[in-house]
């Protein structure tokens, strides 16, 4: 991409290297007949929608997705119940990573200082000299001089392998030990074949499945889950038994043979977590989306983290009057610390929705927080309005929820020891009859008897 401006007088030629979703994509997907790479449904919300809308494409994108309004907790008994993400009227979408690939693609096409190259994969490059090398599928090479180089090639990005020859470049990759493994629920009699606008989830303590809906009105269901429980299944009889055993109000709305199909279909998938700092060298190149930090999908901040990457990008170029040399370190600064925050809490959100969500305490602790925020919507506002309905830096968003749980905890504590020493008070102020007491107990006893007889 070529980028002239009225500040400065030579045009600047800036290669973007990655061509998907915060990840790497060599070939067109507009033109494949088969998409290659993660499938995982995209979760978009206020920091993904705000960048779309910053490029002109928010309502073309949310008029092909689903909202989704709430959690659908599954139980084991088959019981539904609903946990609303925000107040009425705030919801997430369910969109497809292809299609938004293709229009991503289709839009930034028409800028007229943009070229495109497909099937093209970085081999290497010179921060010094803004040299890149590329290899094309014939196996011919190309090089290409840039003044800078932004990495949005991915959680394995070929841009980041230069940082890590570098000194006091920090980088760490977490595997989790859980893997995931994608099932299709197919529409029945032509319609969804559950509540299409909640995200369903049967949380079940160490492993949990969702399901998210698509627009041909099926469910795309992920089962998450440690990999050596995964490689304890091995036959289609085995799969039943599993499901039956922990999802049996899914099997038929999946179908049996195809969940036996399915099921062995591809092996369970890794997931990742990236961390390093800084995201760029020197004026000649910066890291965004996936190569700057991976992220687990439990918190469905994966994409709108990446989108927002570019929109702090292009604050900070107004900023610094697009001087590259201010402008990448500054980056560095302001985005690694909310980065980070969001892969923690991505690790932390898989915890809640596979164990936490069966709890009494957190359904009351949601249930109390979102009391606080309707009456005091500018102190208390819950972790998750923050990270998926606002704007509030990652970081920040956390050092709140941490403030708010200690008041929160507190107050609870406080005015459960209020209502003790009150109760106790008035028994010492007013002590019962015991006479009057054990006549009552008796008569219960002799209404239970009764009821045990008859």
């Amino acid at each position: 991409m070529e980028k002239s401006t009225s500040r400065q007088s030579r045009k600047k030629v800036v290669a973007v290297v990655g061509g998907g979703l915060v990840r790497q994509e060599t070939q067109n997907i507009r033109r494949a007949k088969i998409v290659k790479g993660r499938s995982i449904n995209l979760a978009l919300s206020h920091r993904g929608r705000q960048a779309l809308k910053h490029v002109g494409l928010e309502e073309k994108i949310v008029a092909k997705g689903i909202p989704m309004h709430a959690r659908m907790i599954h139980s084991l008994n088959g019981k539904q119940s609903p946990i609303p993400y925000g107040r009425k009227g705030q919801y997430i979408l369910s969109v497809d990573r292809a299609n938004l690939n293709k229009e991503l693609l289709t839009a930034a096409e028409t800028y007229p200082n943009t070229k495109m190259n497909f099937d093209h994969k970085l081999q290497d490059w010179n921060a010094e000299t803004g040299l890149m090398t590329f290899a094309r599928l014939d196996g011919s090479k190309e090089q290409v001089k840039t003044d800078l180089i932004v990495g949005c090639d991915g959680a394995f990005s070929a841009v980041r392998k230069q940082f890590l020859r570098r000194s006091r470049f920090d980088y760490s990759q977490t595997y989790i030990p859980h893997g995931y493994m994608e099932l299709t629920m197919l529409p029945i009699n032509g319609e969804f074949a559950m509540k299409p606008n909640y995200l369903h989830i049967w949380p079940r303590n160490t492993f949990m499945m969702i399901a998210l809906p698509n627009l041909d009105k099926t469910f795309t269901c992920t089962l998450f889950m440690p990999f050596e429980d995964f490689e304890k299944i091995t036959t289609g009889d085995e799969v039943i038994e599993f499901f039956q055993k922990y999802f049996p109000d899914t099997i038929p709305l999946i179908g049996a043979d195809t969940l036996q199909r399915d099921y062995f279909r591809l092996p369970a998938q890794a997931m990742v977590s990236v961390k390093c700092n800084p995201y760029h060298i020197g004026d000649a190149c910066v890291l965004m989306g996936d190569a700057a930090h991976a992220v687990v999908p439990f918190y469905g901040q994966g994409m709108n983290a990446g989108f927002e990457d570019c929109i702090v990008f292009d604050e900070i170029m107004d900023q610094f009057n697009e001087d590259f040399s201010a402008v990448l370190p500054e980056y560095t600064r302001v985005r690694v610390p909310d980065d980070h925050a969001i892969a923690d809490l991505a690790m932390y959100n898989y915890i809640e929705m596979r164990a936490h969500v069966n709890s009494k305490w957190f359904l009351f602790r949601k249930y109390v927080d979102n009391i606080l925020y309707f009456f005091m919507p500018k102190t208390i506002i819950p972790l998750y309005t923050m990270v998926t309905f606002t704007r509030t830096r990652y970081h920040e968003a956390v050092k709140r929820w941490h403030w708010q749980n200690k008041v929160i905890n507190r107050g609870l504590l406080l005015s459960a020891v209020g209502a003790v020493l009150g109760g106790s008070y008035l028994l010492i102020k007013n002590p019962p009859d015991i006479n009057k007491l054990i006549v009552s107990a008796e008569k219960m006893w002799d209404r239970l008897v009764a009821l045990r007889t008859l």
